[in-house]
């Protein structure tokens, strides 16, 4: 491959695909490679937790490209391969066998591996983690029979998602979370008491503050899952939803900047020369909160990855975007827009009919909105981003009060 001008992007998954979508958009007219580390094209993560698992969408659906659009645009896939080490000094990528690719520029996107259980019994059939396709068709291949006992262990959106999912086949669904309140990191207690009503709603056994000391099986099949202080929860499906860790073993070794992401700057920068690092795996450099983050969203991938692409071809960039995540839980449909970091330990403002699940909350510091959540409120959704982006000064009565149009509060923000 020539060096001078090649782009290599290590990972393909969407925020992959995306970042050789925008390095194509902005002009770069050379050799691009994806090194995708799975046996298939790039496709998108959300709807393994929801609509895919729930058996509602076809696996063309969520694929992020055709085919033929990676032939149309010279963009070669390196399917199931892996890169084993990388070198910014002699820009150069080894993969798992034994080529080696030179690069003029290239882009992490290695995203994040979900959290195994640490306890007993996580290696015993039946113990399901959901990040691939093939997680997500073997998951619902467990759950579409129904009426079986399934235990999720984290109340986190992956943990609750898959409850949902796996309610709509029928089966008994136990959630076990460490938090007093599922997604209280995430959203918090106000907010995240509306998703604990819900499943309860819907018949899930939701045991909150809950520790787990290990997952029994039998014969190398699991049974159920103890707690701390003995009781055991009997199970013939477990699912561990318990976070993410980035994959950043390449970059480490590579010398990069890393503190819980690989370390970049508001172009995708890290701090070898002409390597670059997006999605799961990034921690960005943000201009509005004048600090890194990094956000497992699919959003991020979306956005940021046409945004690095853009960066490797040569364009300026400063990406600040403002982050966002949905999600969708029986008849529950949610948008979330803010920055979290802000948001964290507010107690929100409502607008709307909380027991009816029909609402919108916003988080404010110093009487500006850093956070909105619209549930089951939809085409809101830009007008609770300029709020954000315009870091106005707003009256929180006028905010929660219905009467007052949310269009006429965005538009006074500017």
């Amino acid at each position: 491959m020539p060096e001078q001008d090649a782009i290599v992007i290590i990972g393909g998954g969407l925020a992959g695909a995306r970042a050789a979508e925008g390095a194509r958009d902005a002009g770069h007219d050379g050799p691009l490679v994806i090194v995708a580390g799975e046996a298939a094209l790039p496709y998108i993560r959300p709807p393994l937790s929801k609509e895919f698992l729930a058996g509602d969408a076809g696996r063309d659906s969520i694929d992020v490209h055709p085919a033929e659009w990676y032939e149309e645009r010279r963009v070669d896939v390196l399917l199931g391969r892996r890169a084993a080490r990388l070198d910014p000094s002699a820009h150069a990528i080894e993969l798992d066998d034994g080529r080696a690719l030179r690069y003029r520029r290239a882009l992490l996107a290695t995203g994040a591996s979900p959290r195994r259980f640490g306890g007993p019994g996580a290696d015993l059939a039946g113990v399901h983690l959901l990040r691939t396709v093939e997680d997500s068709v073997a998951l619902r291949d467990a759950l579409r029979a129904g009426r079986r006992d399934v235990v999720v262990i984290g109340a986190g959106w992956i943990g609750l998602e898959v409850a949902a999912a796996a309610r709509g086949y029928g089966n008994d669904v136990t959630v076990l979370g460490l938090e007093t309140v599922p997604l209280n990191v995430a959203i918090g207690d106000d907010a995240g008491s509306v998703f604990a009503a819900l499943h309860r709603e819907h018949g899930v056994d939701l045991r909150m503050s809950t520790s787990v000391a290990g997952i029994r099986g039998e014969g190398g099949r699991v049974t159920g899952v103890e707690l701390e202080g003995g009781d055991v929860v009997p199970a013939d499906v477990v699912v561990v939803g318990i976070g993410a860790v980035p994959e950043t073993g390449l970059a480490e070794a590579a010398g990069l900047e890393v503190d819980r992401g690989v370390l970049t700057d508001a172009a995708f920068r890290t701090s070898a020369d002409d390597v670059y690092a997006v999605g799961d795996v990034a921690s960005v450099f943000h201009p509005v909160l004048r600090q890194r983050i990094r956000i497992e969203h699919w959003a991020n991938a979306e956005n940021a990855g046409r945004a690095a692409g853009r960066s490797l071809a040569g364009e300026a960039v400063e990406y600040d975007e403002i982050p966002y995540f949905y999600t969708d839980q029986y008849d529950l449909g949610m948008e979330y827009s803010g920055y979290g970091v802000l948001a964290a330990g507010v107690v929100p403002v409502f607008r709307g009919d909380r027991d009816a699940r029909e609402f919108i909350a916003f988080w404010l510091r110093d009487d500006r909105v850093v956070a909105g959540m619209n549930v089951n409120v939809w085409d809101v959704n830009d007008a609770v981003q300029r709020l954000i982006r315009s870091r106005a000064v707003v009256d929180p009565r006028r905010l929660s009060d219905p009467a007052v149009p949310l269009e006429a509060l965005a538009a006074a923000a500017g």
